[in-house]
């Protein structure tokens, strides 16, 4: 749990040392653009954007009984940002695994990556495919719909 959260807070306290040292020097504008930028920045790397996240066990049951694709990722990975920014709300209709919170997810993702834990990894219909094209998942969700 923890783990997810430390680039995010890295993220605003660096963003706050610069603001205070913009502050010192007598451009409070800058600083708070600047707190504003690593701010958002925080957002976008925290858990916060993406889905809830269930145990990869859990997903794969869910997944048998409705059809939905599994998605493996973790905080801070851009492609995983990508995929998510991408599928706009349709992603979550789909079951989102953090690989830093399940040691399973986390052995599923390297089973289906020689031993690498590469995210994002899509697993529709029992197949995983390791950064899939957004445009080729959304087709996958809605096949499955």
């Amino acid at each position: 749990m923890t783990r997810a959260w430390i680039l995010p807070m890295l993220l605003v306290l660096c963003g706050s040392a610069l603001a205070a040292g913009l502050i010192v020097s007598g451009t409070p504008g800058a600083a708070a653009a600047l707190l504003l930028v690593f701010v958002l920045l925080a957002g976008v790397n925290s858990p916060l954007i993406f889905p809830r996240s269930i145990g990869a066990l859990e997903a794969q049951r869910r997944s048998a009984v409705d059809g939905r694709p599994v998605v493996f990722w973790r905080p801070g990975c851009p492609y995983c940002m990508r995929l998510r920014i991408r599928l706009g709300r349709s992603a979550r209709r789909m079951h989102w695994v953090d690989i830093w919170r399940d040691p399973a997810g986390a052995a599923a993702v390297r089973a289906a990556n020689d031993g690498n834990e590469t995210v994002p990894t899509v697993i529709v219909a029992g197949r995983p495919h390791t950064n899939p094209d957004p445009a080729w998942v959304r087709k996958q969700l809605s096949r499955s719909a």
